[in-house]
């Protein structure tokens, strides 16, 4: 008879839009813009000011030494490792095999061999480091009878030291037990971002205080007394941004085309939207602080890093309406309208292929391994379809949509019936291919990882349909060799989440996103119905992921995933998405209680901002030699220094009136 214990067991914690029209000005969109904007790099800065002495914050207690038996650390740790010593005082050679909680089906992969005791009664000791990102599964077996001597399950701290004692219990010797002891505690490794969150958080409400106070009468009279009216005006006009000023940057800081009354005005929450999720695409980018959920999920499930680029989708295809109907009504045509999309397609995919294979490092690139999907590939792909079936059936916008008929329920889905009819086809397929394609040595309707998932069975399934579909077009010197699967399932084909398959779901998602910028055209003005279409998209698409989840990570009938892009990861983005504008559209352009800064900036310079951020990741300021490369303190700070000099950028662009458009 075997058992398990843990003496630590009370420590346990159980992946710029379109051309606009008008520009929307609001109280303080020019003073109080270029103050968030500066405000946020102080921000890192102070950040950065409050973390850096003293060396390593969270590495400070592995200057202490182990108090274990050997008095040694035989193990380098690195980040997110904890250092694990498994002694044996059995007289048996033993194997612990580990596996990490949020590995589904996984196999038990061998951690390391225990030898048997000695003669004097000394137990035997190995080291080995554990990850600590997850909770790990710990299995002790008995190496020549293949017997299981005990199980446990512990979430290990980061740079922390602990003891796995395997002994015999003192009821008898054929008795054995796992005992687990803390010998040195591990350090906070969310502590430094816990630090800038609130770091960002003081500063925001300390802005918006000085908003309050300048605006009330009373303080202003105070100010009166020892400021003269002429400096007051001064002040006032250039940190808040008066009602003039406003308006002389409208005319200042936007193309002039921007302010023809007759055309669309520019939402100043799709461009915030359009922002926030390119600053946090930029943030993953360069590394998140190296936290694992700044990074994208191993299969299954959802991290920040999954969120972004779907958001981006969605929020480009409201702009393509929006710009789109801004052009027609100018008088462009259509022949000419189909052109430029054509064009601005190509060049997108030309980008995109230039910026995954940067081999000016590596010398003169192979074009027997150039890969070929990518970010910017699949939205050049779904940018093409989303606009071209809008062109095709381009209709007039109704001045007054509250006076059509049948318009005040469903004017803004009827009148998109032809697009909505070839969406459902367009899904229709990927259904059918992702459960019906027969892909050679896999099961039929395939949606897993390969590698060690599912008890190993499919090790060379990646991704089924999808998988498969691209090794055959593109063929897998041209696909993603590192993919996020490899981190826990340890696959070992290539895979490429912005492949063909995939592609369908996101011109599906682009499509919901044409659908917000209905809402926003057909509804101006009205903002309750505009509320209200937001809420009721928000709910049905949360309601279709439910069904299609059945609200688990793993069980569901289709999963929320981001490497497949599968239709439940896209109604639950969406969901997200169309909540997120719940929010945005009455408090930027309604109320105008934000002016949208510092998010905004970047929104009107996507393209400049991504591709920049791309190129550039490399160098000064972006990047720097750190003290201490296994700290995720130091990569957290250089991560929020480089996103907030772009955001910076991205302001000083836009104070110049330079717009990449292509």
């Amino acid at each position: 008879m075997t058992s398990a214990r843990s003496s630590a067991a009370r420590k346990r914690g159980a992946e710029r839009g379109g051309e606009g029209t008008a520009a929307q000005g609001s109280p303080g969109a020019g003073g109080g813009g270029w103050a968030l904007a500066v405000l946020l790099l102080a921000a890192s800065v102070l950040g950065a000011t409050l973390l850096v002495p003293g060396g390593s914050l969270e590495r400070g207690a592995e200057a202490a030494p182990p108090r274990d038996l050997d008095k040694k650390r035989p193990v380098e740790l690195k980040m997110d490792h904890a250092l694990l010593l498994v002694h044996n005082e059995l007289e048996r050679h033993l194997t612990v095999y580990w596996k990490s909680e949020c590995c589904y089906q996984c196999l038990f992969q061998v951690l390391v061999n225990v030898s048997q005791s000695g003669k004097s009664g000394k137990p035997s000791t190995a080291a080995v480091s554990v990850s600590t990102q997850h909770g790990s599964i710990l299995q002790v077996n008995d190496t020549r009878e293949k017997k299981e001597v005990c199980r446990l399950e512990y979430k290990f701290g980061e740079y922390g030291n602990y003891s796995l004692l395997v002994k015999h219990t003192p009821s008898g010797v054929n008795e054995s037990a796992c005992d687990l002891v803390v010998n040195e505690d591990p350090v906070d490794s969310n502590l430094p971002v816990s630090i800038a969150f609130l770091t960002g958080l003081a500063i925001v409400i300390a802005v918006s205080f000085l908003r309050l106070l300048f605006s009330l009468d009373d303080f202003n009279n105070w100010i009166s007394k020892t400021i003269n009216s002429r400096e007051m005006d001064r002040l006032i006009n250039s940190e808040l941004g008066s009602p003039s000023r406003a308006d002389s940057l409208g005319s200042d800081a936007q193309p002039a085309t921007w302010h023809l009354s007759t055309h669309p005005p520019r939402l100043r929450c799709v461009d915030t939207f359009r922002g926030i999720s390119l600053t946090l695409m930029v943030f993953v980018n360069y590394g998140g602080g190296k936290y694992w959920y700044f990074k994208h999920s191993s299969w299954n499930g959802l991290t920040v890093a999954d969120l972004v680029f779907p958001w981006f989708v969605f929020i480009m295809g409201s702009s393509v309406f929006l710009s789109m109907t801004s052009v027609l009504q100018r008088g462009c045509s259509k022949g000419r309208l189909l052109r430029k999309i054509a064009w601005r397609s190509f060049l997108l995919i030309c980008i995109g292929i230039i910026i995954v294979n940067p081999n000016y490092c590596l010398g003169p690139l192979s074009w027997d391994k150039v890969r070929i999907p990518g970010v910017l590939q699949r939205l050049g792909v779904t940018y093409f379809v989303v606009a071209v079936l809008e062109l095709l059936f381009a209709k007039p916008v109704p001045e007054n949509c509250a006076s059509q008929r049948g318009c005040f329920s469903l004017g803004d889905v009827t009148s998109s019936w032809p697009q909505w009819l070839l969406i459902l086809t367009l899904e229709s397929v990927w259904l059918c291919l992702t459960f019906f394609l027969p892909v050679p040595g896999c099961p039929t309707g395939y949606l897993g990882p390969g590698g060690i998932g599912d008890l190993g069975k499919y090790p060379n399934c990646t991704g089924g349909a999808a998988g498969y579909i691209d090794h055959l077009l593109l063929g897998e010197n041209h696909l993603y060799h590192h993919p996020s699967s490899a981190v826990l399932y340890h696959t070992e084909v290539a895979y490429d989440p912005e492949g063909i398959l995939g592609t369908i779901n996101s011109i599906v998602m682009a499509f919901l996103g044409v659908q917000a910028g209905k809402i926003l055209l057909y509804y101006k003005d009205q903002t309750k119905d505009i509320l209200m279409r937001f809420a009721g998209w928000c709910c049905i698409l949360g309601l279709i992921s439910v069904a299609l989840t059945k609200v688990s990570e793993n069980e569901g009938f289709i999963p929320v995933n981001k490497n497949l892009w599968s239709i439940s990861y896209v109604t639950t983005l969406s969901c997200f998405a169309f909540f997120i504008l719940l929010v945005l559209y009455p408090v930027v352009d309604v109320k105008g209680l934000w002016t949208g800064a510092p998010f905004f900036y970047p929104g009107m310079n996507s393209i400049l901002v991504y591709v920049g951020h791309e190129v550039f990741k490399d160098y000064f300021p972006f990047q720097w030699k750190l003290e201490d490369s296994q700290s995720h303190k130091e990569h957290l700070i250089q991560n929020i220094v480089a996103t907030a000099v772009w955001v910076l950028i991205a302001y000083i662009l836009y104070r110049k009136k330079i717009f990449w458009k292509i």
